[in-house]
Formats: structure tokens, sequence, C-alpha cells
């Protein structure tokens, strides 16, 4: 029975490697190198363990790691949908669910149970650990794009209201970091990063 388990962990293990080959449209900092899912998961981990202090509510940081960490493995199935998309929705969740089912099916079902609560978690974003990790998610390709003076802003003709739009549910994780990404925001309109 242990030995069953531990090879459906295994399986999983091997399967999440592929988070690492899905492209993102953002870049790395101060690069031209589009970063990958597991590079940006690492991030929000680490962003996390840094920012949790200014979470607008007391948090469980574990719960929020486990957020930031699987809610994008869906994407091994379902691809990346750049946030600023004018042809696809953001929010494919239908297909999401299935590939979070199918990929976190491979686990030992206790586990794959925990798993796929997590990710519906984040995707209702209702607790305060979800609005946390949904404002890491939202900030850290802000960050990378104001690096890259514009980065995929520029190269899409994203504008400052549709950029203001889809980041201000930032404040509902917290307000200290929605403030300074707002006038990080206006600084980007300042240095010509990006158009209103």
């Amino acid at each position: 029975m242990q030995q069953n388990k531990l090879l459906q962990q295994i399986d999983f293990i091997k399967e999440i490697d592929k988070i690492k080959y899905i492209q993102r449209k953002t870049k790395l900092f101060h690069s031209n190198r589009n970063e990958n899912d597991a590079e940006h998961s690492w991030h929000l981990a680490m962003m996390t363990l840094v920012l949790a202090e200014h979470s607008n509510e007391p948090i469980d940081v574990l719960k929020v790691l486990k957020m930031v960490l699987v809610h994008d493995i869906v994407e091994i199935d379902a691809g990346d949908t750049f946030i600023y998309d004018t042809q696809k929705d953001h929010t494919n969740t239908e297909e999401e669910r299935k590939a979070a089912n199918r990929i976190f099916g491979l686990l030992p079902k206790e586990q794959a149970n925990e798993f796929i609560d997590i990710w519906e978690e984040f995707e209702t974003g209702e607790t305060a650990e979800a609005k946390f990790a949904r404002t890491m998610d939202r900030l850290e390709p802000l960050l990378q794009n104001v690096s890259n003076e514009g980065g995929t802003w520029k190269e899409y003709g994203v504008h400052y209201d549709k950029v203001f739009e889809k980041k201000k549910s930032m404040e509902e994780g917290s307000a200290v970091i929605w403030n300074y990404t707002k006038n990080l925001l206006e600084e980007s309109v300042r240095k010509g990063f990006l158009k209103r």
C-alpha cells in the first residue's frame, strides 16, 4: 500500500516537470528571456515569504505558499493565457478544472483532494490567503514589466487603464502593496513605459 502511494506521488512529480516548459509572456527582470511557469511559481513563493506582513488580514503563510506553487500547474494542459489577451478570457476555468482533476488526480486521493481544494480556493479568491496569493500573482509580472521599461505592455500595446483594471484587485490582499503599485504605475506613465 505504502509503495503504491509513493509510486503515485513520484508519477505526479514527474508530470509537473512539464511546468518548466510553459512559457509566459512576461520576461525575466532586466531581460529579454521569457519566464516559465516554474520560475514564476518559485518567485511568488519567495515573494510570499518576504511580503506576508503586508497582508490586509492575518494569513496562514503555508497555505498561501501551497496556492502560489500549485495554481499554475493546470497550465500544463490548459496553457498560459496572457492576462491582457483580447481574444481569450483569462479565466478559462472549465478547461483548467479539467486539467486540475487530471494532474492532481495522479496523486493519492487524499492529497489530490487537498491540492484541488487549494487550487479552487485560489481561483475563487475569497479567503484572506487567496486574496494575498492573487496579489502576489498580479505584482510579479508588473514588477517585471517596469524593470523592462514597459516590457509586454509596450510589446502588446497595453494601456494604463487596462493594467489598472486588471491589477486593482490587489487591494483586496494588501492595501499597502496596492498603494505601492499605483505609485509605480504613475511613475511608469511618467517614464513612458505605459501609455494613458
